[in-house]
């Protein structure tokens, strides 16, 4: 059982009214990943993917992304509806964070709008922004939720969450 619905007010939206299946929407706000001072991805052409009880996840194009900053790692994941996701290792110099960006190489027919995306966990980065606002991370280090002023939960992701 989740906690009480949390009602929006102007200008914000309730995790509450996402799809399930999530739904994937283009956005044209200017999102940026920064880690040990480098700005490893900056886009205004990422997509959102927007799930029932998560914050938005921002996916953005790997041709926004400096990848050389980016590694494979073994690690994936599967997604019910999305597919299987790779996951990558960051590093700027000495600073690394393992699996802190992952993506899609080949999601599932409905999801085809994040191949050839990334995604970053905002609490393994420095510094995510989403039009120079300074995102708070999902709770929990499964999914990778970028909290902003206008989205409203209670927010899956925290102990006693997984039931949600």
């Amino acid at each position: 059982m989740h906690p009480e619905r949390i009602e929006p007010g102007p200008g914000q939206e309730s995790v509450w009214d996402y799809p399930r299946p999530p739904r994937v929407e283009p956005s044209e706000r200017h999102v940026r990943v920064v880690l040990a001072g480098e700005v490893v991805a900056e886009s205004t052409r990422a997509v959102r993917v927007l799930e029932t009880s998560h914050p938005p996840v921002y996916y953005i194009p790997a041709e926004d992304v400096r990848m050389e900053f980016l590694d494979p790692t073994e690690r994936t994941s599967s997604c019910e509806f999305k597919g299987r996701a790779d996951y990558y290792c960051v590093r700027v110099g000495d600073v690394v964070r393992r699996n802190a960006a992952w993506s899609y190489p080949e999601p599932s027919p409905a999801y085809a709008a994040i191949a050839g995306h990334l995604a970053f966990y905002p609490a393994a980065m420095d510094e995510c922004t989403v039009d120079g606002i300074r995102v708070e991370a999902q709770e929990g280090d499964f999914y990778g939720g970028w909290i902003t002023p206008e989205v409203v939960g209670p927010f899956k992701g925290g102990p006693d969450t997984r039931g949600w």
